[in-house]
This record gives structure tokens, C-alpha cells and sequence, in this order.
């Protein structure tokens, strides 16, 4: 499967997630017949479907519609790419942003290919651990560069807007392959990148 973002939404996906959003918002002791209600449960359908179209998307074809031969054997930083996903245990948004780098091993990839198999990973259901190595391994497997770092932080409102109410809490997960685990001076290189 190739990059696509929804732009039209299936008339009979839509139709039944609406129907399903309508009983909750009944269950909930809502008037759905309210004026600012009425569009509701339509409007939520397409929401979740363009929430959740990574589903419908692969990262390796996205990294693979782009590959280049280049002797550059640097890392390649791509960072404060913004992310949106949803957490899979109570379905609301977390919110941050990826730090992902690799060394090319011969061939290297668009830039903006990165950021797209950041987004297409954050639009499933997710945990951000899940997300990270998620990243990191499709990097990997798609170019065998000498290695790959991804960190992600991230907010979650899981944990901001109920729970414990912790809003300030900012989660980080960190994946590394290849030469990021073999070299403290390599992986500590990225880190610094990410700080500055």
C-alpha cells in the first residue's frame, strides 16, 4: 500500500461507526436530536477513520518510493516531527513530537518519507513504546542503514484529563539499532542533536 490520505470517506464505514456513536451519546443521556448534536456522530466517524488511516498505509513503500544511492555515510537528523496518535487503552489523543536519525549504508531516503512513517504508525490505535520501536524497525528493515534512534515525547491526555490529572507529564520512549547501540559516542552524538 502506497501513502494516501483520506480525503472521501466510505459511505458504509461512516454510516455504521455514526450509528454507533449515536448510541453512546444516547447511553450518555444525550439528546442527539439537539441541534449541536445532530452532525455529531457523523462528523466523529470520519474523525476516527482519518485518525486511524495508517491502518490503511505502509511504511516501507512510503521509505521505498523515495530511495537514492548516496556514499554518505553521516547521520541524517530529522527532528520535532509532530505526532497525533491515539493511546489504545482509552482511545484520547497523545501529542508530541519524533526525533528519528539513521546512518545510510549506501542508499538514503526523502526527507519528508521520515515524517510520513512517523504519521503513518501514529494513525493506529497505539501505545508509544509500540510507536517507537514501530519507527525504528520499519527504518531499518527498509534501508539497512548502520542503524537507526528514534526518541518520542510525548503528552498524553489519558494521563492529563483524567487518571491522575498529571498535565505537565511529558512521556519519552527511545528505540536504537545498529551502531546506536554499539557506540556510546554515536548515540550520545543524537541525543545532543535533539537537546540543541
Amino acid at each position: 500500500m502506497a501513502y494516501r490520505k483520506i480525503e472521501e470517506y466510505d459511505e458504509k464505514t461512516t454510516k455504521e461507526l455514526a450509528g454507533h456513536v449515536k448510541a453512546i451519546l444516547e447511553l450518555l443521556g444525550e439528546d442527539t436530536g439537539r441541534e449541536g448534536l445532530v452532525k455529531t456522530p457523523e462528523r466523529v466517524a470520519k474523525a476516527w477513520q482519518f485518525l486511524t488511516q495508517g491502518y490503511e498505509q505502509d511504511g516501507a513503500a512510503i521509505i521505498q518510493s523515495a530511495v537514492f544511492t548516496e556514499p554518505y555515510n553521516q547521520m541524517v537528523l530529522v527532528k520535532d516531527i509532530e505526532l497525533f496518535s491515539l493511546c489504545e487503552h482509552h482511545m484520547m489523543p497523545f501529542i508530541g513530537k519524533a526525533h528519528v536519525a539513521y546512518i545510510p549504508n549506501g542508499r538514503i531516503t526523502g526527507l519528508s518519507k521520515i515524517a510520513r512513517v512517523v504519521e503513518t504508525y501514529a494513525r493506529r490505535l497505539q501505545v508509544q513504546e509500540r510507536l517507537t520501536e514501530q519507527i525504528r524497525d520499519c527504518i531499518q528493515k527498509s534501508l539497512n542503514p548502520y542503524g537507526v534512534a528514534v526518541v518520542i515525547e510525548a503528552m498524553h491526555t489519558c494521563m492529563s484529563m483524567r487518571g491522575v490529572q498529571k498535565s505537565n507529564a511529558i512521556t519519552t520512549t527511545s528505540a536504537f539499532s545498529g551502531i546506536f547501540l554499539k557506540s556510546d559516542k554515536t548515540r550520545n552524538e543524537f541525543l545532543e542533536l535533539i537537546r540543541g
